[in-house]
């Protein structure tokens, strides 16, 4: 998941980019031909909807598809060399915390294609080092982010359910007649909308927040009234994703409401991320937090940036209940074909901490089976399936084999 802060670096990315993109620079997307709509199947892990992209013919690249994005973003600095890449304008940003260093390089000229679509001579951000890992997160190679460029240029219906992305010219989708019609604003590049809150001391807060198709969490809660976002009584310690220096430091806990729209959804899991890390960082575009695919999946989701709002459909799923991981620890994805998994972290007096897992240990059978037989995203919807469920876990640690009974239980 791409924390927000290194989302702020992105932003300066975007002006940077601006600065050097040529006249004749298009960075919107069209359809090939005579084309006025499409259907695209994508693949959802992690919360994530990923894309297969072509840059200059070559490809096909898996891409996240990312609102919270301003500007495409080359997440995997193979592809500068890969693609022959010319032009490239190198870019140092330091002095953005503690050990912080980033070298990017910047380019006006790329062809981007999605399915029927293409964008001619985009300006585009290759990042210099792998460091968000992106792939050992998603369990599958990822090689950047698009937004906004390819939201700007139609109407797009998001069907997590069926995996299927909607695109339109100029035709109107059923969904504008059927679906509740919400206000966004776009600034910065960015979707924003209005929310009403309700938090554990029963106050209703109306917040705005990022629309952030690039987060796995349902929704984060980063600053209210410039300080930190108050705390729920009952809330965990816990990783929100990945930035520049390291690990997003956080906590989990639940909220007692939100309203989105005329929707309303009841105990949610949020994200309460350090103050210092990311809420007193937002100078750009003043907001609360952000709600993420895990809320969005809830729903027939169209975006119309256009016309400056979104709709959305109510599914089935809207009344089940959000929950978090009960194991009590996180694995990433590893080796060629990311069929080995490790534990990059461990909760203190979790259901695994009391096993006696260790951060480093390998994943190597649940409930029997080889777990090359698994996704990185079906073992993590495993581990947070039912409180009191019970698997056997076999576990490595260099050249020690062992094994347990790892008893879920719900924290949250």
């Amino acid at each position: 998941m791409l924390s927000n802060f290194l989302k702020i670096i992105i932003g300066l990315l975007l002006g940077i980019c601006t600065l050097i993109e040529p006249v004749f620079s298009q960075n919107t997307f069209e359809f090939i031909g005579k084309r006025t709509r499409q259907q695209i199947s994508f693949k959802a892990v992690r919360g994530l909807v990923i894309l297969p992209m072509y840059i200059n013919n070559k490809g096909p690249y898996n891409f996240i598809l990312d609102t919270g994005v301003g500007i495409t973003v080359i997440t995997d600095p193979l592809l500068k060399d890969s693609l022959n890449l010319k032009y490239l304008r190198k870019i140092d940003l330091s002095g953005l915390g503690d050990q912080i260093e980033l070298t990017a390089y910047t380019t006006p000229f790329l062809n981007f294609r999605i399915a029927s679509t293409e964008a001619k001579s985009c300006a585009a951000a290759i990042l210099d080092k792998d460091i968000l890992n992106l792939s050992s997160y998603a369990g599958m190679k990822i090689h950047g982010l698009i937004g906004y460029d390819f939201f700007k240029s139609f109407k797009i219906r998001i069907n997590y359910s069926t995996q299927l992305l909607k695109i339109y010219q100029n035709t109107l989708p059923r969904l504008i007649a059927k679906g509740n019609k919400i206000d966004i604003q776009i600034e910065g590049n960015k979707p924003y909308v209005n929310v009403l809150v309700n938090v554990p001391n029963h106050q209703k807060l109306p917040l705005k927040m990022l629309i952030d198709t690039g987060s796995g969490n349902p929704i984060s809660l980063e600053t209210y009234q410039k300080s930190a976002f108050p705390l729920p009584d009952n809330f965990v310690i816990s990783n929100l994703g990945v930035g520049l220096s390291g690990n997003i430091r956080g906590f989990k806990g639940r909220i007692d409401q939100l309203k989105i729209g005329k929707f309303y959804m009841d105990s949610i899991i949020a994200a309460f991320p350090y103050y210092e890390d990311i809420g007193a960082k937002i100078t750009s575009v003043e907001r609360n937090g952000s709600i993420g695919n895990t809320l969005l999946k809830k729903f027939d989701v169209l975006f119309d940036y256009s016309n400056s709002c979104m709709y959305l459909k109510e599914t089935t799923s809207l009344k089940e209940a959000f929950e978090y991981d009960m194991s009590g620890m996180e694995i990433a994805a590893s080796g060629k074909n990311f069929d080995e998994f490790f534990v990059t972290r461990i909760e203190r007096g979790s259901p695994a901490d009391e096993l006696g897992v260790q951060i480093g240990d390998q994943l190597l059978r649940l409930n029997f089976s080889t777990v090359d037989k698994l996704t990185l995203d079906e073992i993590i919807q495993l581990l947070c399936s039912r409180n009191g469920r019970t698997f056997y876990l076999e576990m490595a640690r260099k050249e020690e084999i062992y094994a347990g009974i790892l008893t879920l239980k719900r924290r949250l």
